[in-house]
């Protein structure tokens, strides 16, 4: 799940974000997370700007992502891949979800993971709209 799926999450509790995000505390679907996810969130969430347009605290940044930890499978990234993405940082997202031999790869900047050299990776880059119709209609 990119950042911006967890951002969004939190911005909006009527979005396919907040959505998935419930999904995830629920266990109803598994979330794969390395490390450098974990940085990226911390450090995104965390910023001044985003807390005063999310309207949480630090405190709370830290209890949603420890629980994520807590829920989270833990995938450990041994070699990077780069598939000549545009933002270096999906990268991340990129090799957790190979290494974790994740189905989907949700995000809401799509056009950031077309192109590169992703065609022959087995996981699918989706909305967070289309990851949420895609459950609904396979699993409710």
């Amino acid at each position: 799940m990119d950042t911006n799926v967890l951002l969004a999450a939190h911005i909006s509790e009527s979005g396919a974000s907040h959505k998935i995000l419930r999904l995830i505390i629920n266990e109803r679907i598994d979330l794969a997370l390395s490390t450098q996810i974990l940085l990226e969130y911390d450090d995104v969430l965390k910023s001044e700007e985003i807390l005063k347009l999310t309207k949480l605290n630090t405190e709370q940044i830290e209890d949603v992502l420890d629980l994520l930890v807590l829920l989270a499978q833990k995938q450990k990234i041994y070699y990077r891949l780069r598939p000549n993405l545009r933002d270096e940082n999906d990268n991340l997202f990129v090799e957790c979800a190979f290494a974790s031999k994740s189905k989907y790869l949700i995000t809401s900047n799509i056009r950031d993971f077309n192109g590169g050299e992703l065609r022959d990776f087995e996981f699918k880059v989706l909305t967070p709209k289309d990851f949420y119709q895609m459950w609904r209609k396979n699993y409710e």
